[in-house]
């Protein structure tokens, strides 16, 4: 599908250690289709900062919230937000505060997270910054499946340390506009069918996806990253998700 002047712009966010290098793959298809697209380096993760390891979920959440006001308000619409991963706690701030900005917002092996989560509750005061861990660890934690050698080549040499303080702030929502916002669910190294057994039983991960309004659910299956390991299929998706009825 080729995109036109009625379509809305995607915000394109990927999870630990990623900046927007991470979707190059898949805008290569979305620009091919004529999609605006904006894919970020959240406040924290450009390497060239040299304050970076002191940026905070709110940091994130601000420049998320910023790109958005000026997307929205250049097209006089809402935007569409893709997250990816541990790019979930800085969404779900934003969508709570500023849910009317937010046409539709698609998690990418990923889901809007519960008030109160902290993403390492025991990681230390002192630790300043958390370093792509070795890929055996990783790949105990998430799927690498479907990535070539290349593309773990290029994870570990272009991955920035997450700072430590986006780990450890608490995500606090008080807005429960946030729980209509149009949402689609990319069900990749975890089935939807799954994901919903998991979110029904109040799985601390998926809990919030219960509570949501209005979410669809598609499965792409392949690992952790797959705007690496399926890039187009994932830019289909994305393309079908940016184009679905608001409500």
């Amino acid at each position: 599908m080729t995109n036109n002047a009625s379509s809305p712009t995607m915000i394109l966010i990927a999870g630990h250690w990623l900046g927007a290098w991470a979707w190059d793959q898949v805008l290569e298809h979305l620009t091919a289709d004529g999609w605006r697209t904006i894919p970020m380096t959240l406040p924290g993760l450009d390497e060239r900062d040299p304050e970076r390891a002191s940026r905070t979920l709110d940091d994130q959440a601000t420049a998320i919230e910023q790109t958005m006001t000026q997307a929205s308000a250049s097209e006089a619409q809402p935007v569409v937000i893709v997250a990816h991963s541990g790019a979930n706690a800085p969404v779900s701030l934003v969508l709570d505060q500023h849910p009317e900005l937010v046409r539709r917002v698609v998690w990418v092996d990923s889901g809007p997270v519960a008030s109160g989560s902290i993403f390492a509750p025991d990681a230390p005061e002192d630790l300043d910054e958390f370093p792509l861990p070795p890929f055996d660890a990783l790949g105990e934690q998430a799927s690498l499946e479907g990535l070539s050698t290349e593309a773990l080549e290029r994870f570990r040499a272009r991955a920035v340390p997450e700072p430590g303080p986006v780990l450890r702030q608490q995500v606090k929502l008080t807005n429960d506009a946030r729980l209509a916002v149009p949402t689609t669910l990319v069900c990749c190294s975890i089935p939807s069918a799954q994901v919903m057994e998991l979110a029904n039983s109040g799985h601390p991960m998926f809990a919030e996806v219960s509570n949501l309004d209005n979410v669809d659910l598609i499965d792409l299956p392949t690992g952790h990253w797959p705007m690496w390991s399926r890039p187009g299929d994932l830019a289909h998706i994305l393309a079908a998700a940016a184009t679905s009825p608001a409500n």
